[in-house]
């Protein structure tokens, strides 16, 4: 790809990525009191192994001695963006409005940034100055709500999650093809998920399959997890994880528009100015310095 398309290229992945993960958030707390947050978690990426699977066994099967050798890289990278992140999310669904998930799991870029910082990369101002501007918007978002609420921490404990994940992609082996990783992580995070499944449906039995509870899971299944992170990973691999990080900021406001139009929660014009914060970080990033 010509070096001049990359960027834009890859901050339009990051978008797509972040808008199509906002309905996820709407969806964890559409399901919270339907599905148990680990079986949401874990019927999510069964589906996404269904839809990822024709395009990516064959090729993580001719890379497996590849992947053998870095298992460790892969396993964590499984860990931290498949069976942890989700699940936490769906946890925070639980007690938490989708408009506040979204606001707490905007920081999540800072988290990458101080990742990617003590890992020796240099930030460039453009995009520190970003970073500050939009986390201030999010500062501000989250303290208008008042205390924080229990959802609230499990929100926290998942953007250092996928901060870390996100951190890691800068690190995947170039000869290690995009959609063989991506079957591989999703593999292995739902074998990671399944004590957690079973003991899910031990203690809380299962859910009802219904129009309401398939459908959001079908979504989570083929958008947010096979399309949402096939973009990101590569919006990662073209600009790095530190100015899609900047884009990522856009979420909160994505979720709150979303949850507004489709769960009835109110957006008053607090929320509104500290959005127009978020939004002029994100522009102020995104025209950063190249990766």
């Amino acid at each position: 790809m010509p070096t001049t398309a990359a960027p834009v290229v890859g901050i339009a992945l990051a978008a797509l990525a972040t808008l199509v993960w906002s309905g996820s958030f709407v969806t964890s707390r559409a399901l919270h009191d339907s599905v148990p947050p680990v079986q949401h978690a874990f019927w999510r990426w069964v589906v996404a192994l269904v839809v990822v699977a024709p395009f990516g066994a064959r090729q993580a099967w001719r890379q497996r001695a590849l992947i053998r050798r870095r298992f460790g890289y892969v396993l964590l990278a499984s860990l931290l963006g498949v069976a942890v992140y989700n699940t936490l999310v769906n946890q925070a669904g639980l007690t938490t409005p989708a408009a506040n998930m979204g606001m707490i799991m905007a920081a999540s870029p800072v988290l990458t940034a101080v990742f990617e910082r003590m890992s020796g990369v240099r930030l460039g101002a453009r995009r520190v100055a970003g970073l500050l501007v939009a986390c201030t918007g999010v500062l501000l978002l989250v303290r208008g709500g008042g205390s924080l609420a229990v959802g609230d921490l499990w929100m926290i404990a998942a953007a250092f999650s996928f901060g870390g994940y996100s951190a890691l992609l800068r690190r995947r082996p170039a000869e290690l093809g995009g959609t063989a990783f991506l079957f591989t992580t999703f593999l292995l995070g739902t074998v990671l998920l399944l004590p957690a499944q079973g003991a899910s449906l031990a203690l809380q039995g299962g859910f009802t399959p219904t129009t309401g509870t398939v459908l959001p899971l079908l979504y989570v299944g083929v958008a947010s997890s096979a399309v949402a992170f096939f973009a990101w990973n590569k919006a990662i691999a073209l600009i790095g994880p530190v100015r899609a990080g900047v884009v990522y900021y856009l979420q909160p406001v994505c979720v709150a528009l979303l949850s507004w139009a489709l769960l009835g929660e109110a957006t008053g014009w607090g929320q509104a100015l500290c959005m127009a914060l978020i939004l002029g970080g994100v522009v102020l990033g995104a025209g950063g310095a190249r990766r």
